[in-house]
């Protein structure tokens, strides 16, 4: 496994960590799932995909919730993990869950129909 990796690896564990421990803004729905963070080769940014259950606006109330709370993550971040240069957090919503729950019930509902 190549260094990037590993490092992605240990931010997606730490923010999601603090996501379900620290972060006691009301905005933040109870269901949220960190599904993915790529770092860039200079380490200066993290895209981090999230995933929300729920509706639209609990999804855009807890990606604002996040954005609001990514300089208090980024702190953390430099805290937990060991690097030079802690990335700039960029969150982004991520419906592949959400879309492949409606796939699988689809399925299942074309299976029970023809039983």
């Amino acid at each position: 496994m190549d260094r990037l990796a590993r490092i992605s690896g240990e931010i997606k564990k730490e923010i999601s960590n603090i996501i379900q421990n620290d972060l006691k803004d009301p905005r933040l729905s109870q269901l949220i799932s960190v599904t993915d963070v790529n770092v860039t080769k200079d380490l200066r940014y993290a895209k981090v995909r999230i995933s929300v259950m729920g509706s639209e606006e609990d999804k855009n109330n807890s990606i604002e919730g996040l954005k609001s709370a990514a300089g208090f993550i980024r702190r953390e971040i430099g805290h937990r993990v060991q690097l030079r240069h802690t990335p700039e957090i960029q969150f982004e919503l991520d419906n592949s869950i959400e879309r492949g729950a409606y796939i699988t019930k689809l399925i299942n509902d074309t299976v029970n129909q023809d039983k």
